[in-house]
């Protein structure tokens, strides 16, 4: 199914050239000025410009779908890709020796609180970012930090990144382990482990060069699992999560512990959820998905069989969860009740280890990681399947970007 092409014109149509502020009409016989939100290079839109990023392990190709004209667009080759992990407007994928190599989608958003500006520009191939076996990617409009095995991260300048060059900002040299480094409230918050240990167990402040500047009193053990919300970033721990929140520069951090039932179910360990949503899923072992509200503090364990992926769409809206057996199930947050289900994916591609669900505000998105297949979800409309889009090779990986 395709857009009106009308409605596709007009949406192309609104640009930063156009607009003199936000909300504002332009005014006559005043110089013209730097529209307030305005990005030199590429177009404003009246709404998210959603693309995604796709990345094939069988010839290494990376290609960037517009899911507003459907149009692919060829943007380099990485050989051996095993891993693709995205900030809302850039890929970092892993290659076959470790490195990354960073794709700028040439969508994306920015948020003002009250409001955001959503933008368009053409997909390129951006360059290496220094490192190897990254471990996630995270992004604000100042800086972009990368993490690694080794347990290093490299902070980016953003800003050089936006036009087109890889630049380090920083370095956070950390005890090896399996950390993480998230840019929130002018600063880095990076996870820090004890000799030895392959989890972090606190969480560090740190400045944008990489210079330790305060702790989170809070402990995590075993630091696995992390995300941005408009409430915080939350790191995953043995014992819940870590709730870590800004203000006035001063960082504090607040547990939400598992409720004990907890003790018989497996942990969270890695967290999924709609970009601006405060409803966090991740796996619960081969069983079933923890829901978290991080808005009400409070914990859900929802049983749902064996688990491929997972996401949420946010407070009032279902969890998605891809069956091993290939079929997409939506199951109410709040009661833990199945709402609807499709058949969609073979069960050998459901089984492979890399389809996922990406959700934004109005549909999801689930690759076929054994075709060049990715289907569009309307999941308001009991999962019916709105689009098939198709791309070469296979889609063994995707993130969505714009959001």
């Amino acid at each position: 199914m395709r857009l009106n092409k009308s409605r596709v014109a007009a949406i192309l149509a609104v640009t930063a050239v156009a607009m003199t502020a936000c909300g504002g009409e332009p005014q006559k016989n005043v110089p013209a000025e730097t529209p307030h939100g305005y990005v030199e290079g590429a177009e404003e839109a009246a709404e998210a410009q959603s693309r995604l990023i796709v990345a094939d392990t069988a010839s290494g190709a990376v290609r960037v779908v517009d899911l507003i004209t459907e149009e692919v667009h060829e943007t380099g080759r990485v050989d051996g890709v095993r891993a693709l992990t995205g900030d809302g407007r850039f890929g970092y994928l892993t290659g076959g020796d470790g490195s990354v190599r960073v794709v700028d989608s040439g969508a994306w958003m920015v948020d003002h609180g009250d409001h955001v500006h959503y933008y368009r520009a053409k997909p390129r191939e951006v360059g290496v970012a220094p490192g190897k076996q990254p471990l996630s990617a995270y992004s604000d409009p100042v800086a972009s930090a990368v993490s690694f095995s080794d347990g290093t991260a490299v902070v980016l300048d953003r800003a050089l990144l936006d036009k087109g060059s890889v630049a380090e900002l920083g370095r956070i040299v950390r005890e090896p382990h399996d950390g993480v480094a998230v840019p929130y409230g002018k600063q880095i918050l990076a996870s820090v482990a004890d000799p030895g240990t392959k989890y972090g167990n606190r969480v560090r402040v740190h400045d944008r060069q990489g210079k330790p500047v305060a702790e989170i009193g809070q402990p995590c053990p075993e630091l696995r699992g992390q995300a941005v919300t408009r409430r915080g970033v939350v790191f995953g721990c043995a014992d819940g999560a870590l709730l870590v929140t800004e203000k006035d520069g001063a960082f504090t951090g607040e547990k939400i512990p598992y409720p004990p039932e907890a003790a018989a179910r497996e942990r969270a360990t890695g967290f999924s959820h709609r970009p601006g949503g405060t409803t966090l899923v991740a796996k619960a072992g081969d069983g079933g998905v923890w829901s978290l509200d991080v808005g009400r503090r409070t914990w859900r364990y929802l049983e749902t069989g064996p688990v491929a992926a997972v996401n949420a769409v946010g407070e009032g809206g279902p969890v998605l969860v891809l069956s091993r057996d290939g079929k997409l199930r939506a199951f109410d947050g709040a009661t833990g009740k199945e709402q609807a289900q499709i058949p969609l994916l073979p069960p050998e591609a459901a089984a492979a280890a890399t389809p996922s669900v990406q959700v934004d505000t109005t549909r999801a998105y689930v690759n076929n990681p054994h075709s060049g297949e990715v289907y569009e979800i309307d999941y308001n409309d009991n999962l019916r399947r709105a689009r098939t889009l198709k791309v070469e090779g296979k889609a063994a990986f995707i993130v969505e970007t714009g959001r």
